[in-house]
Order: C-alpha cells, then sequence, then structure tokens
C-alpha cells in the first residue's frame, strides 16, 4: 500500500482563511494555495497508508474528549532566524491546542513522534521567501485580529502535487446535544393517573 504524508491541524475559517491565504500568496510564498490556513497539530508526518484506519479512530477519540473553546489570532511573530517563518499569533485557545497536539502525539498512539522545535501553535503566513517580503508579511499583518468558536479538528494527506486535501473531520465531544428529557428520561418520570 505504501506510505503517506499526513497532518492535523485546525482550519481557520471563512472568511479568515481565504484572506491570509490570498495574503500569504501576495508576499510571494508559492506554497501558499497548496495549503489551507491551519493552526497545526501534527506536522506533515509520514505514515503507511495502512494504518489511516487506526489513526483516525485515536483522531476520533482525541475529538471526544475535547470541548469547543474561543480562538483569537492578533498581531505576528517569527520564528527566524531558527526557522524562515512569519506567522500570526494565537493569542487565545494556546493552550487548548498545546494540549490537544500532545493528545494526538501521545506515545501510546499511532502518530507518536518527537517536534523538530517545542510546540507553539500559529497560523503561518510567509514560510522560505526572501527577506524583504518576510518582513513585507511581518509588518503589514502587525495589526491583524480574527476569532472564532473552535469546534473541532481534521486530519490532512499532502498529495503527490504537494496539495494538502482534507481527509476527515473530527468535531469535538457528541456531536448532537441530548435533550433535557430523552425517551428513556420520560419512561421513568412519574405520571398522574
Amino acid at each position: 500500500m505504501g506510505t503517506v504524508t499526513i497532518g492535523v491541524s485546525i482550519a481557520v475559517p471563512e472568511p479568515h482563511g481565504s484572506q491570509l491565504q490570498e495574503l500569504r500568496a501576495g508576499f510571494g510564498d508559492a506554497a501558499a494555495h497548496g495549503i489551507p490556513t491551519h493552526v497545526t497539530l501534527l506536522p506533515p508526518t509520514e505514515v503507511e497508508a495502512a494504518a489511516l484506519p487506526a489513526i483516525e479512530a485515536h483522531l476520533a477519540e482525541v475529538a471526544a474528549a475535547g470541548r469547543a473553546f474561543p480562538m483569537k489570532l492578533s498581531g505576528t511573530g517569527t520564528f527566524r532566524p531558527l526557522s524562515p517563518v512569519v506567522f500570526v499569533r494565537v493569542v487565545e485557545g494556546a493552550d487548548a491546542c498545546t494540549w490537544l497536539q500532545k493528545q494526538v502525539r501521545d506515545a501510546s498512539g499511532p502518530v507518536a513522534r518527537e517536534l523538530q522545535f517545542p510546540y507553539h501553535p500559529h497560523v503561518t503566513v510567509a514560510h522560505g521567501i526572501e527577506e524583504a517580503a518576510m518582513d513585507r508579511a511581518f509588518e503589514e499583518l502587525a495589526d491583524y485580529a480574527a476569532e472564532w468558536p473552535c469546534t473541532g479538528f481534521a486530519l490532512y494527506e499532502q498529495g503527490a502535487d504537494g496539495v494538502w486535501r482534507k481527509l476527515r473531520e473530527f468535531p469535538f465531544g457528541n456531536a448532537v446535544v441530548p435533550s433535557q428529557a430523552g425517551p428513556a428520561d420520560r419512561d421513568s418520570l412519574p405520571t398522574r393517573s
């Protein structure tokens, strides 16, 4: 069956996702249109294709234990000179992202792995481009802000063309909110005769 390259991330929803993707392309980042705007939980990881069902089952368990949380982006940061990246900062929701990525990479799970750098939730807006363009991205997005309720994450696969495509979404907790008095509860309620 061979191997596939996967990633797990929280998508930045519309209209913010497309706006940041277009800005990233405008700074000259050729990879912009092949990478949906996101906060990484599992960086690109090569796995056996046959392991995907076990990985999906693991991610479903992680999502079931999670709860929606507020995400807020504000301002810019950079990993330069260590890594040629400019990003929009996650100023609310970072602790929840950190908890989630630890669960995804748990040593007992199917995608246990060490990270090259310490985990730092962020949204990349420029990667590996000319320094002047990186500076421009850093300056032009310094006042950028967006917020939304994070309700889950998704599994992506990188195609041979370098484009990342969503394989499956994993909503947090129970997808259906149970009613206050379900059928089983009604049967046990006292009735008047």
